[in-house]
């Protein structure tokens, strides 16, 4: 553990530090430049430049022509705070409504990652019972089924890694999907086979159960397809006395809510800001900085030039904000970072995946008190597995428990 002096020599210096978790997701390094210096990463200067150059000439053929021709090119001033009242409140409304469709992104999915965890903890925590007699879930049959064999047992436990490794897919496939990342189209990731079609991603290589096929093609999004999996392992347990009845029922509720919110964000998606809306703000943007240079050349002369293009540049600057949060699951600096959340999230479900294996499905060798983390016992009390992640005691009669929260 790194002390705070320690902690505090290393922050004076631009080293990327590593978090865990959330290693990808979270800051790597310190800002060198502040926020009011920066042109480059993050910034939309390189989005409303032409606008903004456009506007100074113009300014400067304005302010050129009053000095040079006889007469007055000026207007009245009191036409700028009329129009200024309408381009602010347009640009309001877009701005709000644009992070609204980003806020809203990142919320659902919060909302589908918490699902594929919920179901991921349900799916190990309740498969160490495979390691026992189940009980079944009907009624009216009358002897209860037989303990396992190992050849049900190992095949039961391929079925719950195979489903673990199908959550984590729809975490990938929800993001592709979300990007347009499907067929045979030559994007960054996408690999052609000698027969000249498409492949699947790298990152799904060890995901996919064998023989699988997307639909994409014929019309049926690959985290849609992927639902169908999940929903045929519970099931599937549930039918073979895995899970009760109320279990079933929550799993299938956090697969209906991971549902909701992957077509929650197809709708962000797919609805774009109506084009009437969007038309009429680029015309009243270009109206107004095409109208301020006659109101203050009169008065600023040359000094009009550098007014204008503040002036555009702040304008034009809210419209490109919003233009780069209108759609917030692409590849620009300010969308969301779904790439590093989706990374993390595997990390993290690998991890739980590798334990449960580790220790054979949580199977005898677990204790029965899940919060009691400083705990002796005699190996001959644990009958019921319920807990996470030991660290074991090579002792054969007295171990001692660790538990990560």
């Amino acid at each position: 553990m790194v002390n705070l002096r320690e902690r505090a020599e290393q922050g004076r210096h631009h080293h990327r530090r590593p978090t865990v978790p959330f290693a990808r997701t979270t800051r790597q390094k310190p800002r060198r430049w502040p926020l009011a210096l920066r042109f480059i990463k993050g910034a939309i200067h390189s989005v409303i430049i032409l606008p903004v150059t456009l506007h100074g000439l113009f300014a400067a053929l304005i302010v050129f022509l009053d000095l040079h021709l006889d007469g007055s090119l000026s207007l009245p001033t009191s036409i700028i705070p009329s129009l200024s009242i309408v381009v602010g409140l347009m640009l309001v409304f877009r701005n709000q409504t644009s992070y609204n469709r980003f806020w809203d992104g990142r919320n659902y999915l919060t909302v589908i990652i918490t699902s594929v965890r919920n179901l991921t903890r349900s799916f190990l925590a309740c498969s160490a019972a495979q390691s026992h007699a189940p009980t079944t879930n009907n009624p009216t049959s009358s002897p209860p089924p037989s303990p396992p064999t190992n050849t049900t047992f190992n095949t039961d436990r391929l079925e719950t890694e195979r489903v673990i490794n199908i959550l984590v897919a729809i975490l990938y496939a929800t993001k592709n999907h979300l990007r347009s990342a499907w067929g045979a189209e030559i994007i960054p990731g996408t690999h052609i086979s000698p027969k000249g079609t498409a492949t699947p991603f790298p990152e799904y290589s060890q995901l996919f159960p064998q023989g699988f096929t997307g639909l994409d093609d014929r019309g049926v999004g690959l985290p849609l397809q992927l639902t169908f999996f999940v929903e045929a392992y519970i099931k599937h347990f549930f039918d073979k006395g895995y899970f009760h009845g109320p279990q079933a029922s929550q799993m299938t509720v956090q697969l209906n809510t991971l549902t909701d919110a992957y077509g929650r964000m197809e709708t962000i998606r797919l609805t774009s800001i109506p084009i009437a809306h969007l038309i009429h703000q680029k015309q009243v943007l270009c109206l107004f900085g095409c109208v301020l240079p006659f109101a203050l050349v009169s008065s600023m002369k040359w000094f009009t030039i550098p007014i204008v293009v503040l002036v555009t540049f702040t304008l034009y600057g809210i419209d490109g904000i919003a233009m780069q949060l209108e759609d917030p699951f692409g590849f620009d600096k300010n969308d969301i970072r779904m790439d590093a959340i989706v990374e993390d999230v595997r990390t993290e479900i690998m991890v739980l995946l590798e334990e449960w294996k580790r220790y054979d499905s949580f199977g005898s060798s677990l204790p029965s008190h899940p919060l009691k983390s400083d705990m002796s016992y005699h190996k001959s009390t644990l009958e019921a597995p319920h807990i996470l992640f030991p660290t074991p005691n090579p002792s054969p009669k007295i171990q001692r428990i660790e538990y990560w929260y």
